[in-house]
């Protein structure tokens, strides 16, 4: 099968990186994502000029390149980093994604956004202050949403005189507490973002670190985004009756495909109702093919005249994923305003809404230990926790440890729209983690309200 890339003549060498940063407040995150941009090249002189005008108003001789992903006029005032800054650039080697996220506790939450589809997790540590709790915060999250890289950067070496018992301490430390994690790759780096030292070239300061630098390691770890790999999914997104002379007849089904690839002849399952068909046809473009693969966005025409619409979602008939209305997933509580025991809402999974109910919320994590909080009745902004929710009409759910982009959904707050809650379903935290000494308690059997 050929891919898009390979239509497109590209070699390996110009693969796309999504990374993001993070790290506590003042660790430098976006210091060092000026650095990067600064050091490859990827400014334009007009950003640059305007950098440096606005370090200058600020009373700063050299430039402050922290003020090249702080966009927010908030942001530079208070010189933090308050939204998660998105840019993009490349090398000869490589294109690149990156999310910097703000390191208040308060905003622990943007890097859930930040990090969701990332491949890769830079966290920041500042040597002088070693591993605090909201490292292991963004340790925890990005275990949890399944990152398969995590650098670890301990940042501003050259205030502890680039000494190399610090390094090694907090390296080791975070080292083993990821690992208990199940994060399964963990690269420490030295830098100081601030003077440049190995993050795009190597330090004159540490002779004592033969590893890469920062941006070597971006542009060489090898990163397997390939969805075509993954299961066969396609959301409906819309359906298309143009009932024209020329197609008086023609029914296609519209949306994106999120995992897998499609082939004219073969036999899917509409769910959540579990019918069955064949692909008749497959428009890409407005040009029929025979096949197609994600994240393409198609036109899917069936051999049958069954009932399809939006939010129903294709499969291949051999591997369908279960259907259930009893979702058991970890959140990342999001909202100002809390996740309660018994609170209605709506739930958003690829392309369809149904309205649900929080049956319980079995247990909090407790990030200092990694123990279980049990029956904690409520999550607020920044808990990661277990619940379970029940939904008015059946969801055709993967696990999120097999497909991140159809094993996730959005608890929604009916009433205004507000996103409360970002879900992974499957397995526990108990499980991701293989670390949590204490398991949450089993959810009653109460009756549904549904």
């Amino acid at each position: 099968m050929t891919t898009p890339t390979q239509q497109a003549g590209l070699t390996s060498t110009t693969t796309l990186l999504r990374f993001a940063t993070a790290g506590s407040v003042d660790d430098g995150k976006s210091t060092l994502v000026g650095r990067l941009l600064h050091d490859s090249k990827s400014v334009l002189t007009d950003q640059l000029e305007a950098v440096e005008h606005a370090s200058r108003s600020r009373g700063q001789e050299a430039p402050d390149l922290a003020l090249l992903t702080d966009g927010l006029r908030a942001e530079r005032e208070q010189g933090i980093t308050i939204d998660v800054a998105y840019r993009y650039f490349a090398t000869p080697a490589r294109r690149f994604i990156l999310a910097d996220t703000p390191g208040h506790v308060q905003y622990t939450r943007n890097m859930v956004t930040g990090a969701s589809t990332a491949e890769l997790a830079v966290v920041l540590v500042d040597a002088r202050n070693g591993v605090v709790e909201q490292t292991r915060r963004h340790a925890a999250v990005a275990a949890l949403l399944r990152v398969p890289h995590v650098v670890l950067a301990v940042n501003k070496m050259d205030l502890v005189e680039y000494a190399e018992p610090v390094f090694a301490a907090i390296a080791k430390e975070f080292t083993a507490y990821a690992a208990s994690l199940g994060v399964p790759e963990i690269t420490a780096i030295p830098i100081s973002a601030l003077a440049g030292d190995n993050v795009v070239e190597p330090s004159a300061n540490m002779d004592w670190y033969g590893g890469p630098t920062v941006l070597e390691h971006l542009e060489t770890v090898p990163v397997s985004h390939d969805l075509t790999a993954c299961h066969a999914r396609f959301p409906v997104q819309y359906v298309i009756r143009p009932q024209t002379a020329e197609h008086p007849d023609y029914r296609g089904y519209a949306g994106q495909i999120a995992a897998g690839a499609f082939r004219v002849g073969e036999s899917v399952t509409v769910l959540p109702s579990g019918r069955t068909s064949t692909i008749a046809g497959i428009d890409a473009l407005g040009v029929s093919v025979k096949e197609a693969w994600a994240p393409q966005s198609v036109t899917i025409r069936l051999a049958d005249d069954i009932d399809v619409s939006r939010g129903d979602l294709l499969a291949p008939t051999d591997d369908a994923p279960a259907v259930t209305q009893d979702v058991e997933a970890t959140v990342c509580h999001v909202a100002d305003q809390p996740l309660s025991v018994g609170q209605r809402v709506l739930l958003k999974h690829t392309t369809r809404t149904v309205k649900a109910i929080v049956k319980d919320i079995p247990s909090r994590l407790t990030l200092d230990d990694l123990s279980q909080h049990p029956a904690p009745g409520q999550l607020v902004a920044n808990d990661i926790g277990r619940v379970v929710v029940r939904t008015a009409e059946p969801l055709a759910l993967d696990a999120y440890a097999d497909s991140r982009r159809t094993g996730s959904f959005l608890l929604i707050d009916p009433a205004d729209g507000t996103t409360l809650s970002a879900g992974m379903a499957g397995a526990s935290f108990a499980e991701v983690a293989g670390a949590v000494r204490d398991e949450a308690p089993a959810a009653d059997d109460a009756e549904w309200d549904f």
